[in-house]
């Protein structure tokens, strides 16, 4: 029962990724038409989708480390910016924050499971 329990709150995890990703390719064809917007939320949402490979990798899987390695990714992409353009995208600015946040309350929702959380899962996933 435990092991279902720790199952049904992962939910949170699939979800936050599910977001994001939505988020920023909504935002990129939104803005398809700015490509200085279109390339970075693209960017975004790619780097998203490495979740699922990084927590493949034992060492960061195991750890919990998939999330901070998401987050070194962007920040490969913002130091570009630096370096290319001298300063930092607006996306960036507005996206690298939620993309830190959310994950951060997605994790804590898996990890401690409140009651409000896990009594949502058990509706959501239970016919």
């Amino acid at each position: 029962m435990l092991h279902q329990n720790i199952r049904d709150s992962f939910i949170s995890i699939l979800w936050c990724d599910m977001i994001i990703f939505g988020a920023c390719m909504a935002l990129a064809i939104y803005f398809r038409k700015r490509p200085e917007y279109h390339r970075r939320l693209v960017f975004l949402a790619t780097c998203q989708l490495m979740q699922a490979a990084f927590v493949r990798f034992h060492y960061i899987g195991y750890y919990d480390l998939f999330y901070p390695a998401l987050d070194v990714l962007i920040v490969a992409g913002i130091l570009r910016d630096v370096a290319v353009d001298g300063r930092v995208n607006r996306v960036y600015l507005y996206g690298f924050p939620a993309i830190i946040a959310l994950p951060a309350w997605a994790s804590y929702l898996e990890r401690v499971n409140p009651n409000w959380w896990h009594a949502a899962t058990q509706t959501i996933l239970r016919p």
